[in-house]
């Protein structure tokens, strides 16, 4: 198909190439042959009347030409995968299709199991790919590489919509056997005391929790202990006498098989703000628009639960 004499077809070839900036990579993403991808490439810069991709040793640089096309290039197949290629009805109980969601371990860990067992009941055919949140998570949503992102608001892109899943509060967990904190958890203790934190590496989200207590106190906590993960930081003060900061519904999972004792914050601190969001042009998309429902769902079902 034409439009304007150029091959619609090779937008599906260009945006690889942009995306990718290789040939090899470009002709495997969309499973074409090399050969096939150079010609397409041959024919696209025939038509811009420029080189697009230019050599520079082992890699293929964007000419100023080829940066000025990404962003319409892949908004003119979003939309075309949003209106045109979508299917007008969604039969959970008959679908095979795959979604990606980035969130957190937090999310994960809490969020993403019972959403599993909904999803085996009522879509047993569909599939779902977790990653990780990280600085990169807004690009992978506008290319349209993941479907939703949870993240707190302040992570969100401003371009595209979202709603609130659910709020969290944070609480402060200890060994129960800890010396010194016995009855209550005072705001000396808090900061006398070593803290077991999160260690995120690099390109991750940084925590909500520490980016807020850094700008509002002119003191800082004693970190002795990192971790990657947040479901990892209350086995982390077992036999010792430091404290992590967490996710309630984290502590009080743990709580379940860990000697740890749950206490509230000495100072008070924001709730966690989950929010949902996917991209604008599938904002009408049936499947989209089902599996944001039981998102919403589950999570709404395990607030009224744990609340």
């Amino acid at each position: 198909m034409r439009f304007n004499k150029l091959d619609l077809n090779l937008l599906v070839v260009l945006n690889a190439l942009l995306t990718e900036r290789s040939i090899s990579r470009a002709a495997a993403k969309i499973h074409l042959s090399q050969p096939a991808t150079s010609n397409a490439l041959a024919r696209l810069r025939d038509y811009f009347g420029d080189e697009l991709l230019v050599s520079s040793g082992r890699q293929l640089l964007l000419t100023s030409r080829a940066e000025s096309l990404i962003e319409p290039v892949r908004e003119v197949l979003m939309r075309i995968d949003s209106t045109i290629a979508t299917q007008p009805e969604f039969d959970p109980a008959l679908e095979t299709r795959s979604f990606t969601l980035l969130a957190s371990d937090f999310t994960t860990t809490i969020l993403i199991p019972p959403l599993l067992e909904s999803l085996f009941q009522a879509a047993p055919g569909v599939r779902i790919h977790m990653r990780s949140v990280t600085y990169q998570a807004g690009e992978m949503l506008e290319q349209g590489k993941a479907d939703f992102l949870i993240a707190p608001s302040q992570f969100l892109s401003k371009n595209h919509p979202s709603s609130t899943l659910f709020e969290e509060e944070y609480v402060c967990v200890t060994w129960s056997r800890h010396t010194h904190v016995r009855e209550q958890l005072t705001l000396n203790d808090y900061l006398s005391c070593g803290h077991v934190t999160l260690n995120l590496s690099a390109g991750q989200q940084g925590s909500a929790f520490d980016s807020w207590f850094i700008d509002s106190f002119d003191v800082k906590r004693r970190i002795e202990v990192t971790a990657p993960t947040m479901a990892a930081l209350p086995a982390l003060v077992i036999g010792t006498d430091r404290i992590a900061t967490v996710h309630r519904r984290v502590a009080e999972q743990a709580s379940t098989y860990l000697p740890v004792t749950i206490w509230e914050p000495p100072l008070k601190i924001p709730h966690l703000v989950q929010m949902l969001q996917w991209h604008k042009y599938k904002s009408n998309d049936p499947a989209t628009t089902w599996m944001r429902e039981r998102l919403t769902e589950v999570a709404e079902r395990i607030w009224a639960y744990t609340s």
